[in-house]
């Protein structure tokens, strides 16, 4: 791993990393408060399983305060105000679909998208990563696939009447992480995370997520694909 980081030559010292870094870490630290503060919620819309939900809430605040050590690491001070906006609408379409208690629209959020794009985000990071920053985010990585089952196992169960929610949810949501994608585009790339390999690691992730639920490749194609073309 340290000879992949080597090989891009990344001076993790310098101003123009720390200076992307500082996005890039407020967006994990603020992903990983957000997804605490929304396995809560769901622990209340799903009251049968209240336990498991909490205790992935509790893992999720300890993977913010990793990613905050990360930062103190690198000397970087995390822009958190950057991260609230950059989650802000995807934030706002869950806490709509809670009030509206929209379980199935909540679950493809969290537990979907928001884990599958943390995922690719933390295997596209790994090689690339300073060595304090590497160890944090492989013990991470293994805890969010716990947290992609929970939602896919949910779903797969009530598949059949979550269908056509799945389905709205996709289309409202999806786009939106496109959006994210592309507005720290650069700061990515100046961490040698290439956007290709990220799009790509997602729709991978996504896909098998859909698939373990119930949708066919024919949907799996069109369901994860959406609003691709805003990359």
């Amino acid at each position: 791993m340290q000879q992949l980081a080597d090989q891009f030559q990344i001076d993790f010292h310098s101003e123009t990393y720390k200076d992307a870094y500082s996005r890039i870490n407020a967006i994990v630290i603020e992903g990983e408060q957000e997804a605490h503060e929304n396995y809560l919620r769901l622990a209340e819309l799903l009251p049968e399983h209240q336990d498991e939900l909490i205790r992935l809430s509790k893992m999720e605040s300890r993977h913010k305060k990793g990613f905050e050590a990360c930062g103190r690491n690198l000397q970087v001070t995390p822009d958190m105000e950057f991260a609230k906006q950059f989650f802000a609408e995807l934030h706002q379409n869950f806490r709509d679909a809670a009030a509206e208690g929209k379980i199935v629209t909540c679950l493809l959020i969290q537990s979907l998208i928001i884990e599958c794009f943390a995922i690719a985000a933390y295997n596209i990071y790994i090689p690339v990563a300073d060595p304090f920053a590497r160890k944090i985010t492989e013990g991470v990585v293994k805890d969010e696939y716990t947290h992609l089952n929970f939602g896919e196992v949910w779903l797969q169960e009530h598949f059949q009447e979550s269908k056509a929610e799945l389905e709205e949810a996709n289309r409202q949501n999806l786009p939106v992480v496109w959006k994210m994608l592309n507005q720290v585009q650069e700061d990515a790339e100046t961490l040698a995370m290439e956007k290709e390999a990220l799009v790509e690691d997602f729709m991978i992730q996504y896909g098998e997520a859909l698939s373990n639920i119930g949708f066919n490749t024919r949907d799996i194609m069109r369901l994860s694909a959406y609003g691709l073309r805003t990359v």
